[in-house]
């Protein structure tokens, strides 16, 4: 698998794990944790250090109740701390957590690498259209109704088969307008029953298409609190056990608050199958 980032390719050879870097006052877990340049520098530098092979970098929160801000807000939050992400670590891959073009436009210009659209191109009709005419490694996630439905209008039977369909038809939308660099993402939390998280972890192959990387986001996510009976501050052991098993099931990239933990799973799993 490889993505041409710039003018170079990257490409692996393992599951990657992508760092979580959120930028919002009001995420589920570490709302307002990174809200000056030294707190997010620092937060990106532990990460890189644990071994993140990407840093995602999300500035519009989409918990369950999130308020929804403007493209102004959005990138007000986001381009400073940007900037100075790629001043202080130039080699770094980073992923912009997006479903507006505007701000992907904005991101790519200082220095982004991919971009990471909750929506899969259905939220802005532009996403899809940019992304294909400019050749952008974009990381594809299902859901299903709207922005203010994220955690509603939950999909309870036959997720595997629903999924693929969308990815299927977003992909053929995306092939008209010109080279496509795709990962998958089932969208697991959003607009998904419990039942059905379980079974898109379960069962990845189902739903991947044109044999194309899928990455596996479940990090402290209710769907392990909730079973367990636990705050998501309790859920990393929830989560790398999941992680885990993602691994096993086929994932080839973990987006994960807690890097550390991820790659140990990573190297576990790589030396079982070796």
């Amino acid at each position: 698998m490889k993505l041409k980032i710039g003018e170079h390719f990257f490409s692996w050879d393992r599951p990657l794990v992508m760092g979580i870097l959120n930028l919002t006052p009001d995420s589920f877990y570490d709302g307002g944790s990174h809200n000056n340049t030294d707190d997010v520098l620092r937060h990106c530098e532990k990460m890189l250090t644990d071994g993140a092979d990407i840093i995602d970098i999300g500035a519009f929160s989409s918990r369950p109740g999130s308020e929804i801000i403007s493209v102004e807000e959005e990138n007000s939050r986001l381009i400073p701390y940007l900037i100075e992400i790629r001043k202080r670590f130039p080699e770094v891959i980073v992923s912009i957590d997006t479903f507006r073009k505007d701000v992907a436009k904005n991101a790519l210009e200082n220095g982004a690498d991919i971009i990471n659209d909750i929506s899969g191109g259905i939220f802005d009709d532009e996403m899809l259209p940019f992304i294909g005419e400019n050749s952008i490694p974009y990381i594809m996630m299902h859901c299903g109704g709207s922005i203010e439905s994220l955690h509603t209008n939950l999909i309870k039977e036959n997720p595997c088969e629903i999924v693929k369909s969308f990815f299927e038809k977003q992909i053929e939308f995306l092939s008209k307008h010109g080279e496509q660099q795709i990962i998958l993402d089932p969208g697991i939390g959003f607009n998904k029953s419990m039942k059905s998280n379980f079974e898109l972890l379960n069962n990845i192959d189902r739903y991947r298409v044109n044999d194309l990387p899928v990455l596996i986001g479940i990090s402290r996510k209710s769907m392990i609190y909730k079973t367990l009976n636990i705050t998501s501050k309790e859920a990393l052991n929830g989560t790398t056990v999941l992680n885990t098993i993602a691994l096993m099931k086929g994932a080839d990239i973990l987006r994960v608050h807690d890097v550390k933990e991820a790659v140990e799973a990573v190297k576990l799993v790589e030396e079982l199958r070796n």
